[in-house]
């Protein structure tokens, strides 16, 4: 039959069909840019190299709009501060020798100073100590002093060798190389009343500091605090107060105007809005003002630290994320209340801005585009790709055409997902037969799946698999009711939610209920596990480094960061000991019918492969075909190539033998029962 003017369209098999995209070229275009920042008349930013053994560099867009390499194989521009790191660079001009650059390399968590215009002889040297207790010293965050000599930054710190002997403080690190073998060298600018802090920000005049500070059992999107402390001469920190914030409200972002008033993000509303306010006379905070109040989020889940959903130009506006469900770039003149978003294709903009001047620059990405940096002149209003281009890897008439859907759940509350159905410009599958589909469950669980392109939905929808990405509750990006449905419920909102979205495409005749997996990896794999346990919805599921065991991830099996995640999600183990038991995993074992395949990395620290290794020996022998694939040298999130793409062909393998597909491009799986 015939597709369009001059195209002949073949009929076959759903998840038969040929596609360009095979998984090398998916794993290719795997991550995106991230941190951008401005140095001199350059913009700088990270970007992953999945190639490289998926290290992160740091790239420069020069003046002349050459894109080049600052730090060669194998520097590694990356923090671990919470496991999830956060800014891991800064860089100022100076007057000659070029640009001073201080940055974290992930294998060791040092910090290191470099100038990288000093010549060919010039390397990285060690501005931080290694320490070998626990997870050592690590660093995030920093802010450079080039006029007190020091690079400002919250300082992590192991003091035991259980993951939660650990304090944080922001410190200031000396950049003559005085504390590279020297602890003592180290000042330390905030005490360690807090148990998680964000880097400082400085008022135009030096003379206040303000950050972020949080505590356990709260998560940064259940109650942070803004700490204000005054900035004395010789650079320390004085009656640090708390000025706003407490326990139910959630600040993700704190900054200041050139005015020198306070700018943050609050949900206090039930929506993340931004606020200003100006410092009374006794140093606290006088009336707090919406600048846009909205039914939007202006903010977002504080899950690495440095992120940023605003950033103040000079001209006085303030560019801003903002959004429901997908996000704008948006320039806000703060006076009027007045909100420009910049044209373009872009329905995912990064919580990682720059300004420059009157010039904002994002990280953003489209249903046709992956993530490419862009600027917004907020002079002429006039938006263009300034690095990471997009360019299509393949004939873009081979992506799919998503559609925002929002569905009906259990007691008829609102799911909101994205679907994108199986594509190809030259096949299409036989009228007689539905497609076979796959739920994707994201991560966090307190996260979102974006509306962008991302080659690893190609690599199934041009096969003609289709693929729904859930936003089921508790993701973020549908204000703080939507966030709170998940509080005590992780294990039965989400798994539902799920569920209903794949019931209802088998009921509206857009997919085959007899062929419809679920997978998902870290929360979205204690989701995929779950929902095998807890439904026959599902012929199979693929489960990516997952959590399975709730009383072991409460107790000693995950990092600080998230240790008491489950408070929330849960609640208390003390207090509902036998909810841990009921939701976990791995407790029901003899619930599980439909084939799996499970995918861990070896090195994750954060869903540990031990879990998963319980789990697969309380399953073996029970007749359940499942297949078990452990990398060497991966942590939590798949970052080298050869692991992505064997996850990839190996989750297409499962796929194909549960629904009957016949493929010859991918190597079978090994499967144990």
């Amino acid at each position: 039959m015939t597709g369009g003017v001059g195209m002949t369209t073949t009929t076959a098999a759903y998840g038969s069909w040929p596609s360009p995209v095979d998984a090398a070229l998916a794993a290719a275009h795997d991550g995106r840019p991230e941190y951008p920042g401005v140095v001199g008349d350059e913009l700088w930013w990270t970007e992953p190299r999945p190639a490289e053994g998926g290290r992160r560099a740091l790239v420069r867009r020069r003046a002349d709009g050459t894109e080049e390499g600052v730090l060669p194989a194998p520097w590694n521009v990356r923090s671990r501060v919470i496991e999830y790191g956060g800014l891991p660079w800064a860089a100022v001009p100076r007057p000659a020798g070029g640009p001073l650059l201080v940055f974290c390399h992930f294998p060791d968590q040092r910090l290191y100073a470099y100038e990288p215009d000093a010549g060919p002889d010039a390397t990285p040297r060690p501005l931080t100590p290694v320490s070998g207790t626990g997870g050592g010293l690590r660093w995030v965050d920093p802010v450079i002093h080039r006029e007190r000599g020091e690079v400002w930054c919250v300082l992590e710190e192991f003091t035991g060798p259980s993951p939660t002997d650990v304090r944080r403080v922001i410190a200031a690190v000396p950049l003559d190389g005085s504390a590279a073998e020297d602890r003592a060298a180290v000042r330390e600018l905030s005490d360690d009343g807090h148990r998680f802090v964000t880097g400082p920000r400085l008022s135009p005049d030096g003379r206040r500091a303000a950050w972020i500070a949080w505590d356990h059992p709260r998560m940064p999107w259940d109650g942070t605090e803004v700490q204000l402390a005054e900035v004395t001469p010789d650079g320390t920190f004085h009656g640090a107060t708390t000025v706003a914030g407490g326990p139910a409200e959630s600040i993700p972002q704190v900054d200041w105007d050139a005015a020198g008033r306070l700018l943050l993000v609050s949900d206090r509303t039930g929506w993340w809005n931004l606020y200003r306010a100006e410092l009374d006379p006794r140093g606290g905070l006088g009336e707090q003002a919406a600048l846009c109040p909205r039914a939007e989020e202006f903010g977002g889940p504080l899950w690495k630290i440095g992120l940023n959903w605003f950033a103040p130009l000079e001209n006085g506006l303030i560019a801003v994320v903002h959004g429901k469900g997908t996000t704008s770039l948006g320039i806000l003149d703060p006076e009027r209340g007045a909100l420009v978003d910049a044209a373009g294709p872009w329905t995912e903009w990064a919580p990682t801005l720059a300004a420059h001047g009157t010039r904002a620059i994002g990280v953003a990405a489209g249903p046709h585009s992956s993530y490419e940096l862009v600027e917004l002149d907020t002079r002429t209003g006039r938006t263009r790709v300034v690095g990471a281009a997009h360019t299509d890897a393949v004939d873009p008439a081979h992506h799919p055409e998503p559609r925002v859907r929002t569905f009906t759940g259990p007691g008829g509350r609102e799911i909101h997902a994205q679907i994108y159905p199986p594509h190809h410009p030259g096949f299409t599958g036989p009228p007689d037969e539905l497609p076979p589909y796959v739920i994707w469950a994201h991560g966090g669980p307190t996260g979102h799946a974006p509306l962008v392109l991302d080659l690893e939905i190609t690599y199934f929808t041009s096969r003609g698999i289709g693929v729904a990405e859930v936003n089921y509750g508790g993701s973020t990006g549908y204000g703080r009711e939507y966030r709170e449905r998940l509080r005590e419920q992780w294990g039965v909102v989400d798994v539902e939610d799920c569920a209903a979205v794949a019931a209802a495409l088998a009921a509206e005749g857009t997919a085959d209920p007899a062929r419809l997996a679920v997978r998902g990896g870290s929360a979205g794999g204690w989701t995929t596990a779950a929902s095998l346990v807890a439904t026959d919805v599902y012929a199979c599921g693929t489960i990516i480094y997952p959590i399975l065991d709730l009383r072991g991830w409460a107790t000693d099996e995950t990092h600080d960061f998230e240790s008491q995640y489950l408070h929330g999600l849960i609640g208390s183990i003390d207090e509902v000991p036998a909810r841990y038991k009921e939701r976990s995993p791995i407790e029901h074992v003899d619930r599980v019918t439909a084939p799996f395949l499970l995918l861990q990395g070896l090195d994750d620290v954060i869903c540990p492969p031990a879990q998963a290794e319980r789990f697969l020996t309380r399953t073996a022998g029970r007749g359940v075909p499942h297949a078990y694939l452990a990398f060497e040298g991966e942590g939590h999130g798949f970052r080298r190539a050869d692991t992505m793409v064997r996850a990839l062909e190996a989750e297409l393998a499962l796929y194909a033998r549960v629904f009957g597909i016949t493929r010859t491009d991918v190597p079978d799986l090994e499967y144990r029962t």
